[in-house]
């Protein structure tokens, strides 16, 4: 069971961006790496199109690794390990650890 998701509040834990929260956009399973909003922002030169008649260089989000980043409990708005739990109707789902709800 994945335990990082899209659209899923995250806190990084380690690294240049350490202590800031964002929303997932897209979770690379293979690689163990995820996409955060507004998270590991890198330049890149972007070559001028229809779309970009400027060129230049943009900012743009770079993966980072899923060890790096935590999900953030809703109820005490800090980051929290998980856990795996299923209900009387045979669903799976995910739990806090810091709060006891679920995710």
């Amino acid at each position: 069971m994945l335990r990082i998701k899209r659209d899923d509040q995250v806190m990084v834990i380690a690294g240049r961006d350490k202590g800031k929260t964002g929303k997932v956009m897209q979770v690379f399973p293979k690689q163990n790496r995820a996409l955060v909003e507004r998270i590991n922002l890198v330049k890149k030169a972007q070559r001028r199109t229809q779309q970009h008649p400027q060129g230049g260089i943009v900012e743009v989000e770079a993966s980072i690794h899923i060890s790096n980043i935590m999900l953030v409990d809703k109820k005490t708005n800090r980051p929290t390990r998980l856990a795996a739990s299923i209900l009387k109707d045979k669903t799976k789902v995910r739990l806090g650890k810091r709060s006891g709800e679920v995710i």
